[in-house]
């Protein structure tokens, strides 16, 4: 019960601070590194002028320019909402509201035809549970930034409460929002990029797994012609009920990721809630997926301090062996074929799983 305690005090401590909102400050464009980050929401208008927790009927589409501060240290979002200080804190910097869909096809495909051929690529990030928009919104800019990773990056907001003790609440926008995230992946097909990859976080993998299930549904493989990968990170889903959704699928998109944490204290109080001894999340034995073509990335080693629940966003040594392995850029433009070899690490195969444990004591290559 006190580990319970402990967990839920972290949770209301976070959601102290309004991240409803914020203020737009033009000065910032000249003084960070600018990450324009494209967002499609079914998130209803809020007082302040963005996007808060109650649902919409429809998709609203925006590109939100973010001022990452040049005292920026890679693993940490330092939030600037009510009174943003550019030098320190990630800022918005600008906002443009585009009018529908056909409006957010072309911007999209305006900025993939700036890049080269092959850097047109799409990642879609679909943020978790306690999740504002401000709080997707600036958590895709650090990926990016931290990352350095090519193309445009898209990120889907759907409506959470953004309230720890809104789980129910979003469990429930999490059904709601599937069709929202449907069309917008179907928008994105339109705009012509040469790969699709597909980002979800925490409760956010069962919006993934939910709409890639209904769409498989509707049209059949799909996901795999359209989609270049999907990652689920530190997934807050039922292992049975994973395998179900995955079980429907003819072909899952190759890779297929699934970063795991056994040391996820949020996951740990999810599985309290369900009344389930375990999540896909901390999930560390493969036999548990054996007939399911996914790599489990157990990044346990390097979980510090907190929650828990970001590692791979959050560690700053882990950010540095992702964004410096030719293998992981490369496992994403392989063909279906060539899913082993993500990272160096420990592997082990199991049917058609497999589980790679990284470690800190990894050897960077330059």
């Amino acid at each position: 019960m006190r580990r319970v305690l402990t967990i839920l005090f972290v949770f209301l401590i976070a959601a102290c601070v309004d991240r409803g909102a914020t203020v737009i400050v033009p000065e910032a464009l000249n003084i960070g590194t600018i990450r324009d980050v494209h967002v499609a929401t079914l998130r209803a208008p809020n007082e302040q002028g963005w996007f808060g927790s109650e649902r919409a009927k429809e998709l609203s589409f925006s590109t939100v320019s973010i001022s990452v501060p040049p005292e920026h240290e890679p693993g940490k979002v330092r939030a600037g909402l009510a009174r943003p200080d550019p030098r320190r804190e990630f800022t918005v910097a600008a906002r443009t509201d585009l009018k529908d869909d056909g409006a957010f096809i072309q911007r999209i495909r305006d900025r993939l035809l700036k890049l080269p051929a092959g850097e047109r690529e799409i990642t879609v990030f679909v943020h978790g549970y306690n999740n504002s928009y401000l709080d997707g919104v600036y958590r895709m800019a650090q990926l990016y930034h931290d990352l350095d990773l090519p193309g445009v990056p898209v990120h889907y907001s759907w409506p959470s409460a953004a309230n720890p003790l809104g789980y129910t609440y979003d469990r429930d926008s999490v059904l709601y929002a599937r069709d929202g995230l449907e069309r917008m992946l179907f928008d994105l097909r339109k705009a012509g990029a040469r790969r699709i990859i597909l980002v979800g976080h925490s409760l956010g993998t069962m919006l993934v797994m939910e709409t890639l299930r209904q769409i498989e549904i509707r049209e059949p493989r799909w996901a795999e012609n359209a989609l270049g990968g999907v990652i689920l990170i530190s997934p807050d889903l039922d292992v049975e009920v994973f395998e179900m959704q995955a079980s429907r699928i003819a072909e899952l998109p190759q890779p297929f990721a699934i970063f795991v944490n056994s040391r996820d204290r949020a996951l740990a109080l999810s599985s309290r809630i369900n009344g389930a001894s375990a999540r896909l999340g901390n999930l560390t034995d493969p036999d548990a997926l054996a007939e399911l073509p996914v790599t489990l990335i157990d990044v346990t080693a390097f979980a510090e301090g907190g929650l828990r629940h970001f590692t791979l966003g959050n560690s700053p040594l882990l950010l540095q062996i992702l964004g410096q392995s030719t293998e992981l850029d490369a496992a994403f433009q392989r063909d279906r074929s060539g899913r082993s070899g993500l990272l160096p690490g420990t592997v082990i195969t199991v049917q058609n799983a497999t589980q790679l444990i990284l470690s800190p004591h990894l050897v960077l290559q330059e």
